[in-house]
């Protein structure tokens, strides 16, 4: 039998699948989906087996047989393999990076490196270095050793590798990812055990108290935590365990599963009896949920008009029929409200996949979806590849989020992936936003998408009134201060009337950065070409970019002058100027900094729906699903702080923020505001929010888009080069740019070579060029004649190429 791998070794070269032979072993166990170990030249690597074959095209007896079978349950399933092979050439990607973005991070393959002296050379083995072969011609762990060994130390033993003296082996070291549980249980009956205690000496008064406890307590054969034993009985762990080394006691491990939501209780809820509108909307998906076909529906109701309900009552009929549901929603809209509705649903059913998860907690809620115990997935981007056998339908909440294009090798979108696997199953995929993102929009109104709309909030509860507030007109007036006098107001009265009031700024940090009033110096980050931002809880200047952080300079570094001041406004010093104006008030900020810690959201947001606090202040991460029945007011500080960013997809950036942190505004019985204070009132992508018509923005935003030859009237190509020397990435970026304007038809347009907008990232030039088309049959090929040329370089120098075929990052 022959097993065709695909070796964790990500290079040109390598991308294909090696054949190997299945020791006997092996040959009853293993599966296509399979990770196995295997010799791959000198080392032991990882790989995935695609698929199992009785011949081989290659002299059979010149083949190496697998090492060693991780998996005896392949982890990744037939059609999962199948959508791997059309996601690297659809992402031009290496196929051994998508199938390990398939997995959980638990699961992928770590390295250590083992040292060896070679028995030949011993005698040539310098004396500094002796002491550590003594017991042994082995060094287990390069990394442990190197923690403890001293400078001089490690060069003698770079030089005795480099001469072949000691010899480096690479091992795969495979993560533990269950998590286990020591448990106890009685090793004799209780006659026996009242002995025990009997004749117990007068020293061992802890050992009697556990035993006396079990006794009375603990039946024949019933197994107990050692923690909860350890509590219940105010002893140490070493007490018990002197128990079972005089065989009272037995003793073993289990396995236990992690679950982050075991501490919550989720009520029960019943479907909702549905709007007029929610059921025109369901009817076509249920027609395709039961004669089981394939369609794309895009599904536009503004803030507030029920499309979770949609959803949930969807996913109800694919689990009657026996079938599974993945439902992805942005990263930072994965807050607690929309876990504990599915929860509350379809309780113990639902597995939920995000960041905030531990690696282990990640690895148990997906090892629930592979062996079947759950049927409903919901979660951020990656749980796309919930290994499910039967799906049923994959919804896709605010479709048109930007977190659900992946920025990292492989480039996919989690839309066009849904898509594909709709298609494999035949099942429907629902896109649902208030706000579609322009390509979608467009492909619904072309028929491509079944378009679904719903105009109305549940109980027919009015849009919140949006009022703009020309800043330009403020600081005319002598007003200086990040608040407009009309805002100030309006939070004083939401105030004094015990309503709840959310604030939004999309800018983390005190300031945005530090600049001398004599001579015009601004803190520079000094490994990329961005200004430092100021934070005042850690009073320091950060790169947001790279992390570096300094010490606030107290006179100019130029000049010496002591003019040093702050410019901008971030989060913090908002928080700080709401506390001056209303000091009783109480604020929870939300953004990057005060969520770090794990569960951080959770709590901040828990605290603000138990009316805990008055302003729930912060970026976008508080935009969307929130649904608090007491916000009745929703300030904008900065509207335009997306609008001017060097990006063809701001304006509708702006647009979709803006109408989606609208929503939060009265969705329940108490009337919503909202004020937003602009610097551009005028500009159509503000104006449009003001009365909340996506259809207006849509219609003028596809003519600035076909005026500039944009998506979605042509595809872009975005190709960028990183290096740490200058002169090189231009060089090579010229010649990439030259090759594509050699090798592409006269129709497709080739732009660059250009700067990057941050031209320098962590010590690294970039430079970018872009290809814009409609129809182009040889640009896959010609992209990956690039990759190939360039591949060895890449693999010597720091030099980096990425080619991004669906771009939604500019910058």
């Amino acid at each position: 039998m022959i097993a065709k791998v695909i070796v964790d070794v990500a290079v040109n070269q390598t991308d294909r699948a090696f054949d190997y032979i299945v020791p006997v072993e092996f040959q009853e166990a293993i599966m296509p989906g399979a990770r196995v170990t295997v010799s791959f030249g000198p080392r032991k690597v990882q790989g995935f087996v695609v698929s199992l074959d009785s011949t081989s095209d290659y002299d059979a007896t010149k083949l190496k047989p697998l090492y060693d079978l991780i998996d005896l349950k392949p982890p990744l399933t037939k059609e999962l393999l199948n959508l791997a092979s059309w996601l690297k050439d659809e992402t031009l990607s290496f196929h051994i990076s998508v199938l390990k973005s398939m997995l959980p991070a638990a699961m992928r393959a770590k390295y250590h490196k083992t040292l060896t002296l070679s028995e030949a050379r011993k005698s040539e083995l310098p004396p500094g270095l002796q002491s550590y072969f003594i017991k042994s011609n082995v060094i287990e762990s390069w990394e442990d050793w190197r923690k403890s060994a001293s400078e001089h130390e490690k060069k003698l033993m770079m030089s005795a590798v480099k001469e072949d003296v000691v010899l480096v082996t690479n091992r795969v070291k495979t993560n533990e990812t269950k998590k286990t549980q020591s448990v106890i249980k009685l090793a004799v009956n209780k006659e026996e055990l009242q002995t025990a205690i009997d004749h117990l000496s007068a020293n061992a008064s802890k050992q009697r108290q556990v035993l006396e406890y079990l006794y009375e307590f603990i039946s024949e054969g019933e197994w107990l935590p050692v923690s909860e034993l350890a509590t219940k009985t105010n002893v140490t762990r070493q007490t018990i365990l002197q128990l079972v080394k005089k065989q009272f006691l037995i003793k073993k491990d289990i396995i236990i599963s992690r679950d982050p939501y075991a501490d919550r209780d989720f009520a029960r809820s019943n479907p909702l009896p549905l709007t007029s509108e929610q059921e025109t909307a369901l009817m076509p998906i249920s027609e395709m949920i039961k004669t089981g076909k394939h369609a794309t529906f895009l599904l536009r109701g503004v803030t507030g008009s029920g499309k979770t309900e949609v959803y949930l009552q969807a996913i109800d009929r694919v689990l009657k029929q026996g079938k599974e549901a993945i439902v992805l929603v942005p990263e930072i809209s994965l807050t607690p409200q929309m876990v504990t509705r599915f929860k509350e649903r379809f309780g113990s059913r639902v597995a939920v996949l995000h960041s905030a998860l531990s690696k282990g907690e990640k690895y148990d809620e997906w090892l629930k979806i592979r062996e079947g115990k759950v049927d409903v997935a919901v979660g951020a981007r990656s749980a796309i590849f919930a290994p499910f056998e039967n799906l049923g339908i994959i919804i896709i909440d605010e479709e048109h989020e930007t977190s659900y294009k992946q920025e990292e090798t492989p480039r996919y979108h989690a839309r066009q992936v849904a898509i594909k696997r709709g298609e494999l199953y035949q099942c429907p995929v629902i896109l649902g936003s208030a706000t579609p993102s322009l390509e979608s929009y467009a492909r619904a109104k072309k028929g491509v998408y079944q378009l679904i709309s719903m105009e109305h909030r549940v109980n027919n509860v009015q849009m919140p009134e949006v009022t703009l507030i020309d800043m330009r007109e403020e600081l005319r007036n002598g007003n200086r201060s990040m608040f407009s006098n009309q805002l100030l107001e309006g939070i004083q009265t939401r105030l004094s009337r015990k309503e709840q009031i959310v604030l939004f700024l999309n800018r983390r940090g005190y300031a945005t950065f530090v600049m001398c009033r004599d001579c015009g110096y601004v803190a520079q980050c000094p490994h990329c070409d961005i200004s430092l931002t100021y934070h005042r809880t850690s009073q320091s200047i950060q790169c947001h970019y790279c992390g570096h952080s300094e010490t606030i300079p107290g006179v100019c570094p130029e000049c010496a002058s002591d003019s040093i001041r702050f410019f901008g406004t971030g989060t913090q010093k908002v928080e700080e100027e709401l506390m001056k104006l209303f000091p009783d008030c109480r604020v929870v900020r939300m953004d990057v900094d005060t969520t770090r810690r794990k569960g951080a959201h959770e709590k901040l947001l828990t605290t603000f729906g138990e009316g805990k606090a008055d302003i729930l202040l912060g970026t976008q991460m508080i935009a969307k699903g929130l649904d608090f029945p007491n916000i009745t007011l929703v300030g904008v500080l900065a509207a335009d702080s997306m609008l001017h960013l060097p990006d063809f997809r701001s304006a509708e950036r702006t647009f979709q923020l803006l109408t989606q942190v609208s929503g939060r505004a009265g969705r329940h019985e108490k009337k919503g505001e909202v004020m937003v204070q602009t610097y551009t009132p005028d500009h159509y992508s503000i104006l449009d929010v003001k009365q909340h018509d996506y259809l207006s923005f849509f219609e003028k935003e596809m003519v600035v888009r076909k005026q500039g030859g944009y998506p979605p009237y042509y595809y872009l190509v975005l190709i960028h080069v990183s290096e740490e020397r200058l002169d090189k990435v231009i060089a090579i970026t010229e010649k990439i740019t030259s090759f594509l304007k050699r090798e592409l038809s006269e129709n497709t347009s080739v732009y660059g070579p250009v700067a990057s907008a941050i031209p320098r990232i962590k010590d690294r030039y970039r430079y970018q060029c872009m290809v814009k088309y409609k129809v182009e049959p040889k640009l896959t090929h010609v992209l990956q004649e690039i990759m190939k040329t360039y591949q060895g370089e890449m693999a010597r120098t720091s030099l980096t190429i990425t080619i991004d075929t669906n771009p939604y990052m500019m910058l």
